[in-house]
């Protein structure tokens, strides 16, 4: 049974992600997927900055999509990033201590969902962005950005150093996006096409295979088709 998935993007990088990998992969497994941005004028001027509007502008734009498109074949996910979550989200607040980052995103998306009265939603919040799945294979970039192989190095050899693509953190300075810029500039005016681009070079299977959270997510999608 074809059913349908709703995913509220954090903004075009996602969107476009969507669109270009996940869309046509869930495609196979009977998922017909659609998404927007999460307030997307806001989010085109907050872009630069990193993170989203707060919880309750968030919850909004999920009710109201919901209440379009209720059908027992509808579910909903979004895709948002930890970097920068604003503290408003439900099982979220300032950061204390080392807490373990898969501890940290489980218990946001445990209480995304109990906030929730419409119980065909599936909360992802990205471990730590989007450009964490890059960090799979950095070399990948090479496609998109020519003569940068020494910068390319570099990323590669910061994707070796950390446990998984997931684990580099959300550190202003240190984050994977942080990581890329300060290395190739031009990403920036780049990231929202370059960005899924690489993603989808790398390829689904390789992005499930290193990035645990994402791959549970991933596992959870395929399933809706079976569900109905």
């Amino acid at each position: 049974m074809m059913v349908r998935l709703h995913v509220l993007a954090e903004g075009q990088t996602e969107e476009t992600f969507v669109n270009l990998v996940l869309r046509p992969h869930l495609a196979h497994q009977s998922v017909y997927v659609s998404v927007r941005c999460i307030c997307p004028k806001k989010i085109r001027r907050r872009q630069a900055a990193g993170g989203i509007v707060p919880y309750d502008s968030f919850k909004r734009d999920l009710d109201r999509w919901i209440a379009e498109d209720s059908n027992e074949d509808s579910w909903f996910t979004t895709m948002i990033d930890l970097y920068a979550l604003p503290d408003s989200f439900p099982g979220h607040g300032p950061r204390v201590g080392q807490i373990d980052p898969f501890e940290r995103v489980n218990a946001i998306e445990a209480a995304m969902a109990d906030d929730q009265e419409y119980r065909r939603f599936v909360p992802y919040v990205q471990l730590h962005e989007f450009e964490a799945l890059i960090f799979t294979d950095p070399q990948q970039l090479d496609q998109e950005f020519l003569e940068h192989e020494a910068q390319i190095a570099e990323l590669v050899e910061i994707s070796q150093m950390f446990q998984s693509p997931e684990h580099i953190d959300d550190d202003p300075a240190t984050a994977p996006s942080k990581q890329i810029i300060k290395r190739i500039p031009e990403y920036v005016g780049r990231k929202a096409s370059a960005g899924p681009s690489v993603a989808k070079q790398i390829g689904i299977n390789k992005l499930r295979a290193n990035c645990q959270h994402f791959g549970i997510w991933l596992d959870r999608l395929e399933t809706l088709g079976k569900e109905g």
